[in-house]
């Protein structure tokens, strides 16, 4: 299923097994980027942590649409088809409107988002854009951009870690082999006040 040896749900031990409970989605399905973890339970533990916290905490001021395209865009330049399928199902169902998601899904795909994206918006894309592919030409000018285009410094920050995160997610899927045959696409823990609920729906 991957380049690297897994445990899917039947074969796993009683720690992970208890993870698995906390992440599963219907019929006890783990994501394949989940279960990729499945040999060494802490990183999914410390992944989960993760994930959670950047797009799905309460305690965050940026719409979850936006923080979602976010990380659609940045897997988008990763070239993680992984990422962009499963977060591009759950952006259609938060946005629940086919024609404006086609409409940012061929925005992105035509390097074109600032016909897409209020320049609000915008910005911080931009941002994405640099921090994704060229982080090392980015300076202090960037986020005194951002606060000009109206982003707080916690939004500033909501935006590097989300940009940061799906990176890593990235990077995860691309080295070592992850599909999502199998997947449910587009689940999440979408249940943003309760912090420590991971389960999938």
């Amino acid at each position: 299923m991957f380049w690297i040896n897994h445990l899917d749900y039947s074969k796993a031990g009683t720690t992970l097994k208890k993870i698995y409970n906390r992440i599963s989605g219907p019929n006890q399905k783990i994501d394949n980027i989940l279960m990729v973890h499945s040999l060494r339970p802490h990183t999914l533990t410390g992944h989960m942590a993760l994930y959670k916290n950047v797009i799905h905490n309460s305690n965050n001021t940026l719409p979850k649409w936006y923080l979602e395209a976010l990380g659609i865009y940045v897997s988008f330049l990763n070239k993680c088809d992984y990422c962009v399928d499963h977060h591009f199902a759950g952006l259609k169902r938060l946005w629940n409107d086919e024609k404006k998601s086609e409409g940012f899904l061929n925005a992105m795909k035509k390097n074109r988002l600032q016909d897409f994206f209020e320049d609000h918006w915008f910005k911080g894309m931009s941002y994405a854009n640099m921090l994704t592919l060229n982080p090392k030409k980015l300076s202090h000018n960037d986020i005194e951009h951002l606060r000009e285009a109206n982003f707080s410094d916690g939004e500033i920050l909501e935006i590097n870690q989300v940009v940061s995160y799906f990176c890593y997610a990235n990077r995860t899927v691309l080295g070592l082999g992850v599909h999502s045959d199998g997947d449910i696409l587009g689940l999440s823990p979408n249940n943003s006040e309760d912090h420590d609920n991971w389960s999938h729906q």
